[in-house]
């Protein structure tokens, strides 16, 4: 086992200490994922709803989790602790609340306590076990897959959404390959060990400094939604998926303008105030933005959405969950504030008009 020690605490008070942009953009992305689920629940029903969430973290696991552990300096320990530690580490970076749990070098427990991240305040009441187990079964159940050793499995003992006091569980190492249905087991007769914080493995500070965990903060969160906008698109089409991007986006956005202008630092409920929070939430979520009057209105360029950048499925719809946060802010900066979206092919550009 590496050394461990406390510098964890520490790095975990500078990520919450974070860029009041990059902070912003990151609740507003969180919300985006979470309000995804709750649209498929309430309008699609919990089997497909569970399906989505079976798919993003499939997805995100296959594109993260090995190259991850390398990143983390993970890659050299046993499968069920590299596993665990991960889990640990990438949460803690994105300003989740999460324990880990050293047992024997073949099985390790992580711990998601309440507050669950994933389903902030009330939201965790609309979200059925079935799609929490969903992200079970896309994640962790396949680490062993990714590993290349079918032995290595994951045992979840609670379930927040089952009224239990957090999702936890362990990884183990069988003795043997196991079948695709006992990668995934429940326990819930068995609780984990109490977590030690002073035991917990740490980000080293040296290549982990602090604009580096900021970023990262940020970052976290709009990956879900990197993952969620295509995988939606593909599971139930452009025109519907392309329509539940866009509801979803409206109503984070009217439920989060209050919270979200003071981050950017703007204000003004007029128009121009909103033209300039567009911006500022434009820049601050990475993307190339110039802002301009025009006829009496307000023209804002965007060079292309580094979000979907490099996606190599994500259909044109995928813009629909941006336009539609647009447009919720801009319902809730001003009843007579208008935004609208349009398209420069030649220039790789989307056009925003406010007026």
């Amino acid at each position: 086992m590496p050394a461990f020690d406390a510098q964890a605490e520490t790095n975990h008070s500078v990520t919450q200490q974070s860029n009041p942009q990059w902070r912003g953009v990151a609740d507003l992305y969180h919300a985006v994922f979470t309000g995804l689920v709750l649209t498929l629940v309430s309008r699609r029903g919990t089997a497909d709803a569970a399906e989505f969430v079976f798919r993003v973290f499939r997805r995100q696991q296959q594109e993260r989790f090995v190259s991850g552990l390398a990143k983390l300096g993970l890659s050299d320990l046993p499968p069920a602790v590299a596993a665990a530690q991960y889990h640990y580490l990438s949460n803690w970076i994105g300003g989740v609340h999460v324990e880990y749990i050293y047992e024997t070098d073949r099985k390790a427990w992580i711990r998601y306590p309440p507050p669950r991240w994933i389903w902030r305040g009330t939201a965790i009441c609309g979200v059925p076990s079935e799609v929490s187990k969903a992200m079970l079964r896309g994640w962790h159940a396949n680490n062993g897959v990714a590993l290349g050793n079918l032995k290595l499995g994951f045992v979840c003992t609670k379930q927040s959404v089952d009224g239990q006091d957090g999702l936890e569980g362990y990884y183990y190492e069988a003795d043997h390959a196991l079948e695709p249905d006992q990668r995934l087991q429940f326990a819930r007769h068995l609780e984990a060990p109490l977590f030690d914080p002073a035991a917990a493995p740490a980000l080293p500070v040296e290549s982990w400094p602090k604009p580096r965990l900021e970023k990262a903060y940020r970052n976290y969160a709009m990956e879900y939604v990197r993952t969620a906008a295509p995988t939606l698109v593909q599971l139930f089409g452009p025109l519907d998926g392309g329509y539940l991007l866009h509801l979803t986006g409206k109503l984070i956005g009217m439920q989060s303008y209050d919270e979200l202008a003071p981050a950017l630092g703007v204000t003004g409920r007029d128009a121009a105030g909103f033209a300039a929070m567009l911006r500022a939430l434009l820049d601050a979520q990475g993307d190339e933005v110039e802002l301009r009057e025009v006829g009496g209105g307000f023209e804002l360029r965007q060079r292309g959405w580094k979000l979907m950048d490099g996606v190599a499925d994500a259909d044109p719809a995928c813009v629909r969950v941006l336009e539609g946060l647009a447009e919720g802010l801009a319902a809730a900066c001003g009843r007579r504030i208008a935004v609208s979206l349009a398209k420069d092919p030649r220039a790789l550009s989307l056009v925003w008009t406010v007026r």
